[in-house]
């Protein structure tokens, strides 16, 4: 190849470097700011942010935790659903917990530090302790009375199917010793508490639905987070729960509390897309501003 052909192809390389580099790294990204400063499109590009008094506070699109300086939760408050996203609702660690239905053996350790919570007792903890907060029944399927996953571990000879009829040793695995196991027996053999440190994957895994009915008033977005850990918004129903214990806080009717999340519910998107919503910043902000919590 002669020398300025050479120099031809990438003297044109050069230039459609520098053209591309104007188009994509200066004027398409000022063209979208300068969009998004039109007013109606400006807030929302900034993030939408909302300010009290000078200040900002939040944001509507990002959720927030409700808790003292100590994380003890703030009883005058509505409470977001479960964040897994750092220490909670951290847009710096955006994340869930990737924790799937097949999640329903705990990790036990005589060391507390070591100790893991399947999905299954995460969701029988949160359901047992809202339910105590709130006064409502919050008994789950496949959940103990002491909010931990009802999961069986029954050792023994196998069948071809892989049942075992005739089992020779039963656990209650995500219930530590000295606990009192919420079975007494299973197909006649006395249920043990586990031992920590203690391998009962030998045994079939059986978790045992129980009696709880499945239509309990602890919804589900209470009791799991959100994909993103960053969800602004809790269902009509998981408000509605709340709704005694605020207005007790705050010394109001329950009916004045309703109002205001009736206010801030949102609809199906498009009429039909998505479930209704509450958006809890949005409503905790405005239950300070017409009903102060003098507490």
């Amino acid at each position: 190849m002669r020398m300025s052909t050479w120099i031809r192809q990438h003297l044109a390389a050069l230039r459609a470097l520098l053209v591309l580099t104007a188009i994509t790294g200066i004027v398409y990204p000022v063209a979208v700011f300068a969009v998004a400063q039109v007013p109606g499109l400006n807030d929302k590009a900034d993030g939408s942010l909302i300010t009290v008094d000078g200040k900002t506070v939040g944001s509507s699109l990002i959720g927030q935790p409700f808790t003292d300086k100590d994380g003890n939760m703030l009883m005058q408050y509505f409470q977001s659903r479960p964040s897994a996203a750092g220490d909670g609702y951290d847009p710096l660690s955006t994340a869930a917990s990737n924790l799937g239905p097949e999640s329903i053996v705990d990790t036990l350790d005589a060391d507390p530090a070591n100790v893991k919570s399947s999905l299954l007792t995460t969701v029988c903890a949160r359901s047992k302790e809202i339910a105590d907060r709130e006064g409502v029944d919050g008994s789950r399927p496949f959940c103990t009375e002491d909010g931990v996953g009802a999961v069986l571990s029954v050792i023994g000879p196998r069948d071809a199917d892989g049942e075992v009829s005739h089992p020779v040793q039963v656990v209650s695995v995500n219930q530590a010793c000295p606990t009192t196991p919420f079975l007494d027996t299973y197909k006649g053999v006395k249920v043990e508490c586990a031992k920590p440190g203690e391998d009962y994957s030998t045994g079939r895994i059986v978790p045992i639905h129980g009696d709880a009915s499945t239509d309990t008033p602890v919804p589900a977005d209470a009791v799991t987070a959100s994909g993103s850990g960053l969800d602004p918004h809790i269902s009509p129903a998981y408000a509605g729960i709340q709704i005694a214990r605020i207005a007790k806080a705050r010394n109001i009717s329950e009916d004045q509390v309703q109002v205001l999340v009736e206010a801030h519910t949102d609809g199906r998107d498009l009429g039909f897309l998505g479930e209704p919503r509450v958006n809890v910043v949005e409503l905790n902000l405005d239950l300070d501003s017409k009903h102060p919590f003098r507490g």
